[in-house]
């Protein structure tokens, strides 16, 4: 992700430090609907933990994570400051607890589906009326682009069923309550489980075939969301589609440039 764009050398510096504004207004909302996401499903279920402790809020700087934000920006994957829970005031709590931790990866996903539908726009809007080269335009078309990126990659990690990941609760959820409790001692190897994580995003060609079959999962959903894109892309450009394409971007047009 941003990473290898900061080791391009072939790219110069005030494009790198362009790129990495960009990915910074993408990554914050990423972050903050997620975690704002957890609190609202919990509050609708009966838990007013997370807005007794302000978590409740769209205020990025109440959710942010520093290491895990350094993540996402780096490798597209990463994590928040977790939103506190009590499942005393959950009417069914390990239902209510998996519904919880589902909605911030849904969250994601639908600000994937949002950004990468504004993105086809921008590539319609820029081909169309011919702003290859304007800066405004082509800086918007990049964080609609990271921000799909983004969400789609830190929706799925999320998804990994280790804790203290949403993906854990979720399955916890699911599985019989014998085997439930049996599933969460995992936790006390959770240090142990990301280092492993970390290690198998960077081995080297033969080896990197280890982290590809284990992360294949998580990669199939990330490919199935980013070849629906494609589609996009491809309808957008579609004689069906332009007429319409072409109304939309000349309000947009006037909205923006007043022309």
């Amino acid at each position: 992700m941003l990473l290898s764009i900061l080791l391009d050398s072939d790219l110069d510096f005030g494009y790198k430090i362009l790129q990495l504004l960009l990915c910074v207004i993408a990554v914050l909302p990423a972050i903050t609907f997620h975690e704002w996401a957890h609190g609202f499903a919990a509050y609708k279920l009966g838990d007013s933990t997370a807005k007794a402790d302000g978590r409740l809020s769209l205020n990025p700087l109440d959710h942010l994570d520093p290491f895990g934000s350094l993540m996402l920006l780096l490798f597209g994957f990463g994590w928040a400051k977790p939103v506190p829970v009590n499942t005393r005031y959950f009417k069914k709590p390990k239902r209510d607890f998996a519904i919880t931790s589902l909605a911030g990866p849904v969250a994601n996903f639908v600000l994937a589906l949002i950004s990468g539908l504004l993105f086809v726009l921008m590539l319609f809007i820029t081909g169309e009326n011919n702003l290859m080269d304007n800066k405004t335009v082509e800086a918007i078309t990049d964080i609609f682009f990271y921000s799909m990126v983004m969400n789609v990659g830190f929706g799925t990690f999320n998804l990994i069923p280790v804790p203290p990941l949403d993906g854990s609760n979720i399955l916890m959820g699911i599985l019989p309550q014998k085997a439930a409790v049996q599933y969460s001692k995992i936790r006390y190897y959770t240090r142990y489980i990301f280092l492993a994580i970390l290690i198998l995003t960077w081995l080297p060609e033969p080896l990197d075939v280890v982290g590809e079959w284990i992360f294949w999962p998580l990669n199939q959903l990330r490919l199935l969301f980013m070849r629906g894109i494609t589609d996009l892309w491809q309808i957008a450009f579609s004689p069906m589609f332009s007429e319409t394409a072409e109304y939309v971007v000349k309000i947009f047009l006037t909205l923006v440039y007043g022309i």
